[in-house]
């Protein structure tokens, strides 16, 4: 029998090629496998419950699939379990023009209010991030403006430091 994790990860992969949704021109599968390696490095920030790391890792690869895929919760909530569904809930865009309507007050609100959404986002984050540093992309520098706003909406001292702490050099 397949875990939570390996059945988001086909189930995330199988959405986001169903859409011909791409990455930098490769396939989404390669920005989701990087921001899951994000969780496997930071996984001991979590509690050390097998059961939560493991729906946890499940949400990181789920997380766009609600944003970028026809897909609904109910749809993704039958496919893996409640909890990747209410990450990749939380982690969903607000419809918006622009990037900052839809990431607006409500959208950090929502990962607020949801268990280690904060950690699925950082994760991905930390990829676009590390990504964009390995492309010379553009996106780099919106990064790096993002920051503080960033982080001024999801922060929470003494939670997620460590991944704090990592993106922040990152960004240096």
């Amino acid at each position: 029998m397949e875990n939570i994790i390996d059945i988001a990860r086909e189930h995330a992969f199988k959405a986001h090629e169903a859409v011909n949704h791409l990455y930098d021109g490769q396939p989404y599968s390669v920005h989701l496998e990087m921001a899951a390696m994000i969780g496997l490095m930071f996984n001991y920030l979590l509690p050390p419950d097998f059961n939560i790391i493991e729906s946890v890792l499940g949400g990181i690869y789920e997380h766009d699939t609600l944003e970028d895929t026809p897909l609904t919760f109910n749809d993704l909530k039958t496919a893996t379990n409640e909890m990747i569904a209410e990450l990749a809930y939380a982690c969903t865009n607000e419809k918006g023009r622009n990037r900052k309507e839809r990431a607006n007050d409500k959208y950090y609100e929502g990962i607020r209010n949801t268990k280690y959404a904060t950690f699925v986002k950082l994760c991905d984050r930390i990829a676009n991030v590390q990504a964009s540093l390995a492309n010379k992309s553009r996106m780099f520098d919106l990064y790096k403006k993002e920051q503080e706003h960033f982080k001024k909406m999801l922060y929470v001292a003494g939670e997620y430091e460590d991944m704090w702490n990592f993106l922040d050099d990152l960004l240096k």
